[in-house]
């Protein structure tokens, strides 16, 4: 969560779509004679950014279209811009306003259109004025002539229509059904499933032009970038696999895999292929490992033939295909590997199997490695599961997976958007698709057109995902899935908590509307994520609170903590309390989490790059930073619960009572309790033990081993099994199957209701043969229920981008959201 204007401009996901031009300036591409990549004509240019080029540490390359690179821009501009990108205040787009000479061999004049947010404005355009560049603002004779009069602001625009091409264009795309091999898959997929196999199947073998590419007298010709070339471009292998949670995608797409062994013909019928067939797919095999002795033993690459599959997918959904290959996988003839922990370097072992599964941390952490084998394989398909995780494109995992080389490339997930349509970014860079996977591309072809309302923009995001992309939800596909209700159940507080509530609230009304009135809320950002998070804490149990912040909310005056540790301390242990707090640059929950000596909290990677910047500032309040005043957090903290003389919550009491209810109506009804606290998922133990219901308990300190086995047991049927889970969001939310359980209880509601959605689908998915019941438990006049009221705003202004996210949707809570959680 993150608060005003000023953070969300500094977050990757929402910069774009708050930043205006600034105006343009005119540099040369250089070094021409050094590049293949050529211009064409009046054409659109990509510029990248590479900070680990050896020889300038500024670089920014240009690409063409095709990725082709062109040059770099030339040194002296470079060392203005690379700073300034570096650190989030500006973005760049290029475009070169005329056809070059055709005895041009050394530079080509280029449009540099810069943007930022409007608060930003002055410092851009001192910092080029400091470094003697010129600046062609709008109101110059220069602007109205140039190509920045293209792209210069338009009216706002509603999204709502964003996606409706991938629902009209379902019905064209899916036009047959394949049926797996029976040899080799044995369950029977539902019909959605083999439709699903049919699109899969037939986007491998497509030989269509990609979007926005039309054939001409001379060639070919991208309509969106005028790039012309004479080589038809390569089609696009792969795409994005977006049904709904639960609607069995892992079956699908193994059955895709076993097609790899089969014939497909015209009609969809396959075939096995005999063992003569596999006994060719061997030898070439071994054709591709000939050549210099050293290539045998160090590369292993030209292996398009070999038809294996690389998944990368989180630790917890390990066990999901582990157990879709046991149980409808015929034994043996899809054999797996899983590259994680304990793992072969020898390349030519991975080669003895059709899939290898590994994990984005695990891709990530070999970054920088030459001998990591997973590299030396051309692979056949690489399938990225829950391929949300890779939304921040800057992120290692997302750069490891976008290194990975493959014939076919899938990004397969049930909630493609997070934040925004800046989530699709990362999912185009890792499908290749050009010139879209490039970000200058992007922002000036989709993300800046969208958010400034030009209908072009939102016509050509509709054109790439109804072309890309296949979304089926669970009421459209038909599967005969028992039906989901959803109830709210209203807690009363008792009296202490009630008192406790009310005291902690008034004092934190007052500190958030000084802090609104002052503008300030950004500078004490932390101090009020820690009002929310108490006031959540206290409808929930009282003893999530620790004791010596209860009296008063003065000690959570974070601002100026470079010398009062213990401040810090206690801000880090308020991170350990809360599931849902994240990084405001990079938007996902902190790796490696550092605290400034401002009190802000961020990935020590994503603090680090923006210090590192000219402008050495905190992101979120502009204060002077450097590494000095970075501190790490004490070692992970779990916490001590006295649970022998804990009373229970009014909130635990009700809970209680609903499950007894439950249990008396039917003894063998399964039940998932969900918290993003791992300390009451502690607490609740105790009393339920006393009810006589068996428990378990899955949270984020087990590890994917540990996990797999709390699954597994409470899968096991009979009388004396575990009939409650008690189950953290951070090791529970995605990828798993909880279909044993047909109730399920939300202990406290979550900022963002697709990470509920995420929730109930584990429980309600494929498989599930009993009508599911969703309980939310809310306290009575307190923040729970203003946080449902920004859960129907979100879910409002969500019906376009495959029913998750809406058009300026953000993660982060603006400064109204605040006041309706303060109730100010």
């Amino acid at each position: 969560m993150s608060l005003e204007d000023d953070d969300q401009s500094q977050s990757q996901s929402s910069q774009d779509s708050e930043t205006y031009m600034v105006g343009f300036i005119i540099a040369n591409i250089v070094g021409l004679q050094y590049y293949s990549g050529r211009i064409s004509g009046r054409e659109m240019v990509g510029l990248v950014r590479e900070p680990l080029n050896q020889y300038d540490p500024n670089a920014i390359k240009v690409v063409n279209t095709r990725t082709h690179q062109v040059g770099h821009i030339e040194k002296k501009v470079a060392s203005v811009l690379a700073p300034l990108i570096d650190s989030n205040f500006i973005h760049v787009e290029g475009i070169v306003p005329k056809q070059p000479n055709k005895g041009v061999r050394y530079k080509i004049p280029c449009h540099v259109h810069v943007f930022a947010k409007i608060d930003n404005f002055e410092v851009v355009k001192f910092a080029f004025l400091d470094n003697g560049l010129c600046l062609f603002v709008e109101n110059s004779v220069m602007f109205s002539g140039s190509e920045a009069n293209v792209v210069k602001e338009r009216k706002k625009t509603d999204l709502d229509e964003v996606f409706k091409l991938v629902d009209q264009n379902l019905s064209q795309s899916v036009v047959g059904e394949i049926e797996p091999p029976k040899d080799l898959i044995l369950a029977d997929l539902f019909t959605h499933q083999k439709q699903g196999l049919y699109w899969l199947y037939r986007r491998e073998n497509s030989d269509e032009l990609p979007p926005f590419w039309v054939e001409n007298d001379n060639g070919f010709v991208n309509v969106l970038t005028r790039y012309e070339s004479d080589k038809r471009p390569d089609p696009l292998r792969g795409g994005i696999f977006a049904d709904d949670m639960g609607l069995g995608k892992t079956l699908t797409l193994l059955s895709l895999i076993a097609l790899d062994k089969c014939k497909v013909s015209d009609d969809g019928k396959c075939e096995v292929m005999e063992a003569e067939n596999e006994e060719s797919v061997m030898k070439s095999r071994k054709r591709s490992r000939k050549g210099s002795k050293k290539e045998k033993t160090e590369e292993c690459t030209g292996r398009v033939g070999s038809k294996m599959t690389l998944v990368v997918c989180p630790p917890s959904v390990f066990s999901t295909w582990i157990t879709q290959l046991t149980e409808h996988t015929k034994r043996g003839k899809l054999k797996a590997y899983m590259y994680y922990g304990d793992r072969t370097q020898d390349v030519f072992e991975l080669q003895k199997y059709d899939i290898v599964l590994t994990t984005y941390s695990t891709l990530g952490s070999g970054l920088g490695s030459s001998t990591d084998p997973i590299k030396k394989i051309d692979w056949w398909r690489v399938i990225l599961d829950e391929a949300h995780i890779i939304k921040n494109h800057r992120a290692k995992q997302s750069n490891a997976v976008n290194k990975l080389n493959a014939r076919n490339r899938w990004v397969v997930t049930g909630t493609p958007i997070q934040n925004g349509s800046m989530d699709l970014f990362s999912l185009m860079a890792f499908l290749r698709f050009d010139p879209f996977s490039t970000k200058s591309y992007w922002d000036s072809l989709v993300q800046r057109p969208i958010a400034q309302g030009n209908a072009n923009g939102l016509s050509r995001l509709q054109t790439l995902m109804a072309t890309l992309s296949l979304r089926r939800t669970k009421e459209k596909a038909e599967i005969g899935l028992p039906p989901k209700t959803i109830h709210t159940c209203h807690v009363e507080l008792s009296v202490d908590e009630r008192k406790l509530y009310d005291e902690m609230e008034t004092e934190a009304k007052n500190f958030v509307a000084k802090y609104i009135a002052k503008g300030s809320v950004t500078n004490n950002y932390s101090t009020v994520l820690s009002i929310i998070l108490r006031l959540r804490q206290i409808c929930t149990h009282t003893e999530l609170v620790p004791s010596d912040v209860r009296s008063s909310l003065l000690s959570y005056n974070f601002e100026d903590a470079s010398n009062k540790p213990e401040l810090l301390k206690k801000l880090v242990l308020l991170l350990q309390d809360s599931e849902d707090i994240d990084c405001p640059i990079c938007l996902s929950p902190p790796s490696k989490i550092i605290i400034t000596s401002c009190a802000h909290i961020f990935c020590e990677s994503c603090i680090i790059r923006a210090i590192k910047s000219s402008i050495s500032a905190c992101p979120l309040c502009r204060r002077g930073l450097t590494e000095s005043d970075l501190y790490s957090p004490p070692p992970e903290y779990a916490p001590e619960v006295d649970k022998s003389g804990c009373k229970p919550s009014s909130k635990a009491s009700a809970l209680l009572k609903l499950i007894e209810a439950s249990r008396t109506e039917n003894p063998s009804v399964k039940s998932v309790v969900f918290s993003q606290f791992r300390k009451l998922l502690l607490l609740l133990e105790q009393p339920l033990k006393e009810a006589g219901f068996k428990t378990l308990r899955l949270d984020g300190a087990m590890n994917a081993k540990k996990r797999a086995d709390v699954i597994k047991e409470f899968g096991e049927s009979g009388a004396e099994g575990p009939t409650v889970l008690l189950a953290s969001l951070k090791a529970s939310g995605t990828g798993i199957n909880l279909t044993t359980a047909s109730t399920v209880y939300l202990m406290e509601p979550w900022w963002n209701p697709a990470v509920e959605e995420q929730a109930m689908d584990r429980v309600h998915r494929i498989g599930q043969n009993k009508a599911v019941k969703v309980v939310k438990m809310i306290a009575k006049d307190s923040i729970d229920e203003r946080v449902l009221l920004l859960q129907e705003k979100k879910q409002k202004l969500a019906k376009e981008a495959f029913h998750n996210k809406g058009k300026d949707e953000k993660r982060e809570i603006d400064l109204a959201d605040l006041r309706t959680l303060m109730s100010l």
